[in-house]
């Protein structure tokens, strides 16, 4: 999974602004442009990872081999948002990506000790969709994250309804509370696995952990 997320700072006192939402347009791109944006979308996880400088160009690698592996994927789709600047031009701003979970596909094995079975047999019927990454920066994450406006909200919510309101899921792993954090903050929660002796919920013991959120 990719969500870029820095160290954690000091909760922010809600700042009095307007709502941003004609300030980014959020649109989906073909896998064709996505190729053609290739350069951008890895210069925009550099940008937003807040890796050190000297680890930029392995980082940035890292996530387009990731992405690449997932532009494969059957239904894949990416969302953009992006700001106007002057003259038509525009700056990317973020994306969001996935696919819709397949029982024949990579992301089902394991699924059985991240959710309970009412949510497997969803994932079967093909209303889960696994959000693959979120880049944003920094002031999407740090302010206005409960705001419907919020971009990372925007993002996911625009994703899960482009593809007939399916579920979102996330998989992250379990010591990675910083992103569990920020997840949770768009609006994510997370949930348990049964346990197979008698059928109530416990902590499973794989690696990940799975966080779902509503279309």
């Amino acid at each position: 999974m990719t969500l870029n997320v820095p160290p954690r700072t000091p909760p922010q006192r809600r700042r009095r602004c307007p709502s941003p939402l004609e300030g980014e347009r959020v649109r989906p791109l073909s896998r064709r442009q996505v190729e053609d944006r290739w350069r951008e979308l890895g210069d925009l996880y550099a940008d937003t990872s807040g890796v050190e400088p000297g680890q930029w160009a392995r980082s940035r690698a890292a996530f387009l081999r990731r992405l690449a592996v997932d532009v494969r994927q059957p239904g894949f789709a990416l969302l953009i948002a992006e700001t106007v600047v002057r003259d038509e031009m525009s700056v990317l701003t973020g994306c969001a990506y996935g696919f819709p979970v397949r029982v024949d596909g990579p992301w089902w094995r394991g699924l059985d000790g991240c959710l309970p079975r009412p949510l497997l047999r969803l994932a079967a019927s093909g209303g889960l969709f696994a959000v693959s990454g979120i880049l944003v920066p920094y002031r999407v994450r740090a302010h206005d994250q409960d705001r419907d406006w919020n971009l990372a909200r925007r993002l996911q919510k625009r994703l899960l309804s482009d593809h007939d309101g399916a579920l979102g899921v996330f998989l992250v792993d379990r010591g990675d509370t910083t992103t569990l954090e920020a997840l949770r903050s768009w609006g994510w929660r997370s949930v348990t696995a049964e346990r197979p002796d008698d059928g109530l919920l416990g902590t499973a013991s794989g690696p990940r952990r799975a966080l779902v959120v509503d279309p």
